[in-house]
């Protein structure tokens, strides 16, 4: 198998053991606040890697904002819909949404790199909202109504998430000589950018719910950070800046939504539901027009 596609199978690996410590915490904190958490821990772990690497090269301040940007976008908007769509239908589920990143990727790359998009994978948005509607139609049976929220907090977050993979892509392409790692720290500051900003207009008190935080909680937090974000960083990155078709790198998603499901049923100890399984009949088909 070829380095960029086992790259791109260990970042989502790797955030779907993450993703399991995000959806509890953000279930009792909030989403704004464990994403600032796990982008301060984040942002540490590649400051520290850079410097034991050798340091930082020299970035054109116009490209090191577009790395920025991209973090802002892929990692701070993305991830506050993403984590509050976990929140609100769980990781197993959301992940399934991703279905969609291979097209919105490959449509972005067609008008931004000029990369290819076969027409055939039009076909498998059908199977993909049949996904959504089998989301709601068993939010409907439990609750009482479709929870169409949490479908569109997942949806955009997978389209912003899109969205910041290209814009990290051809800030790449434009500085070679910038390691994963010090792209990996500009997006996470970027975030971090993101996050201060919105603190000033609705204060979720980081420091001082930090503080009220057990030990033990402040462990499985930043064990989550290391695996779901630091870690699924770099081999993501790593296999973004590398990749031939980048839409194909985006439909090795479809492990993490079979490690989210798994790992989601392991934790909460519970069979998947029949709703799920039938989910992925249609996932499944809907990646076979993708790929």
């Amino acid at each position: 198998m070829d380095k960029v596609y086992i790259y791109a199978l260990a970042a989502n690996l790797v955030f779907a053991v993450g993703v399991q410590f995000f959806t509890h915490y953000a279930r009792r904190i909030s989403s704004l606040w464990v994403n600032s958490f796990k982008a301060v821990v984040a942002a540490a772990l590649f400051l520290l890697t850079v410097l034991a690497q050798g340091g930082f090269h020299q970035i054109d301040p116009v490209f090191a904002g577009l790395f920025f940007l991209s973090g802002m976008v892929g990692l701070g908007l993305a991830d506050l819909f993403l984590i509050k769509a976990f929140s609100l239908m769980g990781p197993g589920r959301t992940m399934l949404i991703f279905g969609f990143q291979p097209l919105v990727i490959g449509v972005l790359s067609y008008f931004v790199f000029g990369q290819a998009v076969d027409a055939r994978k039009l076909a498998a948005v059908f199977f993909f909202i049949a996904c959504l509607f089998i989301f709601s139609l068993e939010s409907f049976r439990k609750h009482g109504h479709w929870n169409t929220r949490a479908s569109l907090f997942a949806l955009g977050g997978v389209v912003l998430d899109g969205v910041g993979v290209i814009i990290t892509r051809f800030a790449f392409n434009a500085n070679p000589g910038i390691g994963t790692t010090e792209g990996n720290f500009y997006r996470a500051v970027g975030a971090l950018l993101l996050f201060a900003a919105l603190s000033r207009f609705r204060p979720f008190h980081f420091f001082q719910k930090l503080r009220a935080l057990d030990p033990r909680s402040l462990l499985w937090l930043a064990v989550g950070s290391f695996a779901g974000t630091y870690l699924s960083l770099m081999f993501y990155l790593t296999a973004v800046r590398y990749a031939g078709a980048l839409a194909a790198v985006a439909g090795i998603g479809i492990t993490g939504t079979l490690f989210a499901s798994a790992f989601e049923c392991a934790y909460e100890r519970k069979l998947p539901s029949v709703y799920l399984l039938v989910s992925f009949v249609f996932f499944f088909a809907g990646m076979a027009f993708l790929f």
